[in-house]
């Protein structure tokens, strides 16, 4: 074995035993790498070590041993297998100079913007091999370009962006289907998950700090088949790093930034990995705790930087290798997140205008601190069992989420209630909601023509949502004006299954489907003053369906892939209860909607794998739109609101340099239009669907070049465009964003067990406007705006140990 080293540990003797039948086409180290873990359901990690360039290829039936001497033959990169489900790559120690040799360079450090294996499809596939819109962001991009939150993400995914209410407050919006950029009883467009569990309903986004990942995952389009309600749009999943049987090892990171005009930030995190029974039982433990200063004043209330925002938490992992088949990982999460205030700024001028040049800087107004608070609590468990026939795999998860707001309500009281000059009204609103999911799922080996898996779902959904506006008098004095106590009990059963057949040289096609059934039962106490009528409400709905899967695709010996794809994706139907007035019958509940997803794609490869593309076109028909929306008094109602045709084209394409440079560029246009509007919902409905521009884009690019035998230099520059658009559907509402660009530029030097890190964001002090909302009781009568966090610098050391 040329060029390879090996390492062997106790234990290795059964992986190497047995064989696998192997089929890899012409690849480069990398990729040949990726598939061979997955033909194997083995994780090979460090597949970057061995660069982008080389061609390799395998066919026949070989143990896993054999498999990788055979590949890595001649490569820049050798292996260790580390116990029976893991392999370790590694780059080759630079050789033994000559006698008289020519200058050596220092080896280039292994590329930051790789290619990850993703399992969000349910079985693990490189992305370039899967008929869908598929992007992933490795643990180390993560890492180095700071990306600590989803919101710090999107730049780097085609297509998916956020809303900017404030930390914990947001909405992910994918392909720019969006159903309004209000947070209300709908449910989800984009299903997020926690490795198997999903983490939310129709609560914002719980903003979970992203620290000590394996990597972030999307799938853009309907995933109705596999997924269920609520992945009408994609799925965007974290994955955490799972527990090391065998080695020890700890982290530790911390920066400190500075705000033009603000208060201080800093934020710290760590972990530490401890195998207790080396190869059969370890622990992983991640704590940390940031705090972003404020940096907007409100001067009716004489505070400066008010919009201070305190996040902590942490996870504690298990992983135990019960036997060479079973497998299990427990998992539990906490975190707690504070903001004092919001981030929103009211504007002189029209509801429909844009700040002028050279007016005064943006402050808040309000006469009540806007806080919010999100609480997430997780606690799951996964076992798999690996056979001949195929795997089984079994997950259990039990999510905890509590958050709450108060805003300002003073705008609401005149007209609706009596009050007296100088009233203050608040309105504070709160949801506890506690999620339990099973879900099995049994899946052929991945060898072969024909390849399944099949699974079944349940879950169960208890949400209380009490809300209440009090009137803050002189005195002091405070009355409760108008209180409501929900509750609504959600239950979901799924049968969902896929079956991938090779049928001719390279052409392969999908079939899937879900057969599913929703019920929803929706209790409500509302006490209202008067001239007002107090009211109950309790009602129930149960919605059937099936959510089909058809996909074509056609792979090349060169590793290109085409494909064409038709799925779809659907969320069930609720009920209203909220208002001051009785709700007409009409109006009390609202229906399903649906999105059939009709999709052609291509991704390739070109210049020694140095160029990477990917690209489709799509057209989505979206039915029966569901949008939270809110009354002239304020309160939210949800309705079906329209139909909607979006034409869409997305592309992803990177390139690295033999000199050490990187580029990554991504964008999306998506083209709306809105059909068969619902006259009930508003006298005139925009022509585009809201919250989302026709254009966006990001631009990453990362130079990296080792500066001594133990030193590196890396250079990142990252740039997010987000174009124009309006608000809501209501035409006559909706105020407009203008486009504006996000911007972070950092350096870094690092060594085997330490980074070091400077960096600015918002370099050129943008402060266009990110969000024209914040508050339901005023929007429309005030101009509201969210301007960026204006430049920020800052360092962060991180070590390793």
């Amino acid at each position: 074995m040329s060029g390879v080293a090996l390492a062997c540990v106790a234990g290795r003797a059964e992986a190497a035993d047995s064989r696998f039948n192997l089929a890899i086409p012409p690849r480069s180290y990398a990729d040949a790498l990726i598939d061979l873990g997955l033909q194997t359901n083995v994780s090979i990690l460090g597949t970057a070590s061995c660069g982008a360039g080389g061609v390799t290829r395998l066919r026949g039936r070989f143990t896993l041993d054999e498999a990788l001497a055979r590949l890595l033959d001649d490569a820049p990169c050798r292996y260790r297998i580390v116990d029976t489900r893991t392999v370790r790559i590694t780059a080759n120690p630079v050789a033994v100079a000559q006698p008289a040799p020519a200058p050596v360079e220092p080896p280039r450090p292994p590329p930051l913007l790789a290619e990850v294996v993703v399992t969000a499809t349910r079985r693990p596939v490189a992305m370039d091999r899967l008929p869908a819109g598929v992007s992933a962001i490795s643990g180390q991009q993560i890492a180095a370009t700071g990306s600590v939150d989803i919101g710090r993400t999107v730049g780097q995914l085609a297509g998916v962006q956020t809303t900017n209410l404030g930390p914990g407050r947001d909405k992910l919006l994918v392909r720019g289907l969006s159903d309004g950029a209000f947070t209300g009883r709908t449910r989800s467009t984009v299903g997020t998950y926690l490795d198997e569990a999903p983490i939310n309903y129709n609560a914002p986004d719980p903003d979970l700090r992203l620290v000590d990942l394996d990597r972030i995952e999307i799938i853009r389009g309907p995933q109705g088949a596999l997924y269920g309600s609520g992945a009408l749009a994609g799925v965007y999943r974290i994955v955490t790093r799972k527990p090391e049987l065998e080695s020890m090892s700890a982290g530790l990171a911390g920066s400190l930034s500075a705000t033009n005009g603000g208060d201080e930030s800093y934020e710290v995190d760590g972990y530490i990995n401890v195998p207790i029974v080396p190869g059969r039982l370890a622990a992983r433990l991640v704590a940390y705790d940031d705090l972003q200063g404020g940096y907007l004043d409100n001067i009716n209330l004489g505070l400066a930087n008010v919009d201070q925002t305190r996040r902590s938490g942490g996870r504690l992992a298990l992983r135990a290798q019960i036997s060479n088949a079973w497998r299990m990982d427990i998992a539990g999460a906490v975190q707690n997140l504070h903001s004092n205030d919001t981030q929103y700024v009211t504007v002189a001028g029209s509801t429909a205008s844009r700040p002028s040049a050279g007016a005064p800087p943006p402050v808040r107004t309000n006469s009540v601190r806007e806080a919010h608070n999100n609480d997430f609590t997780y606690a799951g468990a996964t076992i798999q069992g690996d056979f001949d026939w195929g795997s089984l795999t079994s997950s259990a998860s039990y999510v905890h989420h509590v958050y709450s707001s108060q805003y300002d309500a003073s705008a609401t009281l005149a007209g609706n209630f009596v009050v007296r000059t100088g009233d203050i009204g608040a309105y504070f609103e709160a949801a506890n909601a506690d999620m339990l999911i099973q879900d099995l799922m049994l899946r052929s080996p991945g060898a072969g023509r024909f390849n399944w898996l099949v699974g079944v779902y349940t879950a169960r959904t208890v949400e209380r949502t009490p809300s209440s506006l009090k009137i803050l008098s002189v005195g002091p004095l405070v009355t409760t004006a108008y209180a409501e106590s929900r509750k609504d009990r959600r239950s979901e059963y799924a049968f969902y299954g896929e079956g991938v057949y090779d049928f001719a040289d390279g052409w392969s096609a999908t079939v899937g489907g879900r057969i599913f059934e929703n019920r929803v039962h929706t209790k409500s106490d509302v006490a209202v003053t008067l001239p007002y009528d107090s009211r109950s409400f309790d009602r129930t709905r149960t919605f059937q369906g099936f959510s089909p899967k058809i996909a074509l695709q056609k792979e090349f010996q060169s590793g290109d892939l085409i494909y064409a794809l038709v799925s779809e994706g659907y969320r069930s139907g609720g009920f209203n209860s909220s208002g001051l007035f009785a709700i007409a019958a009409r109006r009390a509940t609202f229906a399903p909607d649906r999105l059939r997803n009709y999709e052609i794609g291509a991704k390739f490869r070109r210049l020694n794998n140095r160029l990477n593309v990917r690209a489709s076109v799509y057209v989505n028909d979206w039915s029966n739109i569901q949008t939270d929306q809110y009354r002239p008094s304020g309160l939210a109602y949800t309705a079906n609101v329209a139909d909607a045709r979006i034409v869409g084209l997305e592309a992803e394409a990177s390139y690295d340099w033999p000199f050490g440079l990187s580029l990554q560029v991504n964008g999306l246009f998506a083209d709306s239009r809105i059909r068969n509007a619902n006259a009930d919902f508003a006298a005139q409905v925009t022509g585009a669907l809201p919250g989302v521009p026709k254009a966006s884009g990001g631009l990453l690019a990362v130079y990296q070049r080792s500066l001594t035998d133990d030193l590196a230099l890396r250079l990142i520059g990252e740039a997010n465009y987000v174009g124009p658009s309006s608000l809501s559907f209501n035409a006559s509402l909706s105020p407009k964003m203008e486009q504006y660009l996000r911007a972070r530029l950092s350096v870094e030097i690092a060594a085997d067990t330490w980074r070091a890190t400077a960096f600015v964001s918002n370099p050129f002090n943008d402060t266009g406007d990110t969000f024209a909302y914040g508050n339901p009781f005023s929007f429309g009568q005030l101009r509201q705006a969210t301007p960026q966090r204006p430049r920020t610098f800052g360092v962060r050391f991180a070590t390793n140990f």
